[in-house]
């Protein structure tokens, strides 16, 4: 026997399953658990941001249409009637009815345009947790 005979190596355990192979298979299992568990939350995290960011864009969007729609409708629309009523001669009604046409086909094609933005995407994080549902799945599975 040699010195080297005693080293115990995780590649190769003994056949007798002596303790220091077994506590190092199940300190890199533990090692690499940790690792998987940790790439798991960077990624839920990273994931969380992007829908994030797409969550903002889309609100400013939609934002964006309710101030145009509130504000263009109320100070534009008397100064806009009576240019219209003014310089075409068109009756008040008509002019009140192209302005406010006008400003709210604009308001309308802007919160359509954040609905589809917010459609185009689950503001959850699908990807990981289907990830993670699957390791869960296979760390509770009866070893064959």
């Amino acid at each position: 026997m040699t010195g080297n005979d005693n080293v115990l190596s995780p590649q190769m355990p003994s056949a007798g399953g002596t303790p220091g192979t077994t506590t190092e298979l199940v300190r890199g299992i533990l090692d690499d658990m940790q690792r998987l568990g940790k790439q798991q939350i960077d990624m839920l995290k990273s994931e969380f941001q992007e829908d994030l960011r797409r969550t903002k864009r889309a609100t400013e969007f939609g934002g964006l249409g309710i101030v145009l729609m509130t504000v263009g409708g109320l100070a534009l629309v008397a100064c806009l009637v009576f240019v219209l009523h003014e310089q075409f001669h068109i009756t008040m009604w008509a002019s009140c009815l192209i302005i406010g046409g006008l400003l709210t086909g604009i308001g309308v094609a802007l919160g359509l345009t954040a609905r589809n933005l917010f459609e185009s995407f689950n503001p959850l994080p699908d990807k990981t947790f289907t990830a993670l549902q699957e390791n869960l799945t296979w760390k509770t599975q009866p070893q064959a």
